[in-house]
């Protein structure tokens, strides 16, 4: 079965990943077909093995090649296809649109967290699928009163965002 990896952290100070590693210690951990999708920590493979001892296989795969504690989230085809085709907004070069991946029930978190804060005008969310989809202005992302929420260590574990194009790319990869 065709997965994707999405890891969280790539960027961490000290870590300083490089794609080709990452996909080499996939590949050590008993992965077949692995590729990476840019230098952002989108790694797609394929595996016999559940989602679920994927995930415990890489998270200590990569925390012990890269002496950090990892955190990933595995997804399949058919999930990626789910997410792509169910994007509640229209492309706007004036936006970015997210899509965000997690452990289940952390959308309702992201968009209770959306709720609370100030929103830029156009800036909105929507829960599709069980799926948080967040429209920013481009240029505001990292100012926003929400994506300040996206650093907060209590849901490091629970979540990471990318950009929807990315999962484009992703599904072309598979």
């Amino acid at each position: 079965m065709k997965y994707c990896a999405f890891l969280r952290g790539v960027n961490v100070k000290g870590t300083n990943m490089k794609m080709a590693e990452v996909c080499q210690v996939f590949k050590n951990a008993g992965m077949k077909d692995v590729s990476s999708i840019l230098a952002s920590g989108n790694i797609v493979f394929s595996s016999d093995k559940k989602v679920e001892e994927l995930k415990t296989i890489l998270e200590k795969a990569m925390s012990e090649h890269f002496s950090y504690e990892a955190f990933l989230f595995v997804k399949s085809q058919e999930e990626i296809e789910v997410f792509w085709n169910s994007i509640p907004f229209e492309k706007n070069e004036n936006f970015h649109i997210y899509g965000f991946v997690g452990i289940p029930g952390v959308e309702k978190v992201l968009m209770e967290e959306f709720k609370k804060a100030a929103q830029a005008e156009n800036e909105k969310a929507e829960i599709i699928n069980d799926l948080f989809y967040w429209q920013v202005p481009k240029g505001s992302t990292l100012d926003s009163t929400f994506g300040k929420v996206l650093g907060k260590k209590s849901l490091k574990d629970q979540f990471t965002s990318r950009n929807v194009n990315t999962f484009e790319k992703i599904l072309k990869k598979f």
